[in-house]
């Protein structure tokens, strides 16, 4: 297994990593040409690696016929320009078929999401981890959140594995993401890297980087590229004013607006691209659409973001 490559390639500053959406027709069935079409655009935008058929993207949605033809839509659309990592999760057998589907279909890489349902130990999910590490040639980020939370003790474990490239945080205990990079630090060899996955990463990127966690996840950049990269931009030049700026005026309202209906996470983030014209159709059961009146809050909003730049002149 060779590793490095992605994880070098993932680690050159160059913009906000892309969780692109997955695009439905009006029957419901999956679009791949206006998946193509997003995905491609938000590689032209400036993203630095493309997660597809992750969460953002309705993994749990796919069947594995659907993921895979996603997967292989994403690599051709990208070009080989930039990295492409697929979703992975449910239990360890079908993490491994997926793996497996997501090599064939020539990603680069792959996000460990969860295991289904159970809530295991930290023995098993190492052994969960280790066991789909082992089955592929691809690299594996995984994805700690929800009933996949991890020890310092642990994190080491995995950043000893061969194949386990990266911890992606979608937890938010920043006491116990200090502790787990001290100890991966001094207790593993080797570069391993972190990534702040929560939903709206920008909201909390600030204090993350001071833990020494650069790699972010931006929804935002799916459907306002030219905010979210204002932000990493402002972020990566130490432009605190721009940074505070938008995250009052934009990233802020965003997150409470996102705060008011459950699967917003995903669902407002489809909706933001239908509005931006690209029609990726609706979200899948047992997601729902959002409300109208926050529709028109959205709207609103990146009408905002968009004055903030001209304001800033980083438009």
């Amino acid at each position: 297994m060779t590793p490095a490559p992605l994880a070098v390639r993932l680690s050159i500053p160059g913009g906000p990593l892309f969780f692109p959406v997955t695009a439905f027709g009006p029957d419901g069935s999956v679009d791949l040409d206006t998946y193509r079409t997003h995905v491609r655009r938000g590689v032209e935008d400036g993203a630095a690696a493309v997660f597809a058929c992750c969460g953002t993207g309705e993994f749990h949605a796919l069947t594995p016929e659907e993921f895979q033809a996603c997967v292989r839509a994403a690599v051709e659309a990208a070009e080989g320009r930039v990295p492409v990592v697929a979703g992975t999760g449910y239990g360890t057998a079908l993490a491994v078929r997926y793996a497996a589907l997501a090599e064939e279909a020539g990603a680069d890489g792959l996000l460990a999401m969860p295991p289904y349902l159970v809530v295991a130990g930290q023995e098993g999910l190492l052994r969960h981890y280790r066991t789909l590490a082992a089955s592929t040639a691809l690299p594996v980020i995984v994805y700690q959140r929800d009933n996949a939370v991890f020890t310092p003790d642990t994190v080491v474990e995995l950043a000893r594995t061969d194949g386990i490239i990266g911890l992606k945080d979608g937890l938010g205990d920043l006491d116990l993401m200090q502790r787990t990079v001290s100890a991966v630090r001094t207790e593993a060899s080797g570069d391993f890297l972190y990534f702040n996955g929560l939903p709206t990463a920008e909201q909390t990127q600030l204090a993350y980087r001071a833990l020494g966690v650069t790699l972010y996840s931006s929804a935002v950049f799916c459907f306002a590229p030219e905010i979210a990269l204002a932000f990493y931009r402002a972020l990566h030049n130490g432009d605190e004013d721009t940074a505070g700026r938008l995250l009052d005026g934009f990233y802020r309202p965003f997150v409470e607006l996102r705060a008011q209906g459950p699967g917003y996470a995903v669902a407002l983030v489809k909706a933001g691209v239908r509005l931006r014209g690209l029609d990726v159709g609706e979200v899948r059961p047992p997601l729902h659409e959002p409300a109208e009146d926050h529709l028109k809050q959205l709207a609103q909003l990146i009408e905002r973001g968009h004055t903030l730049l001209d304001a800033e002149g980083t438009r």
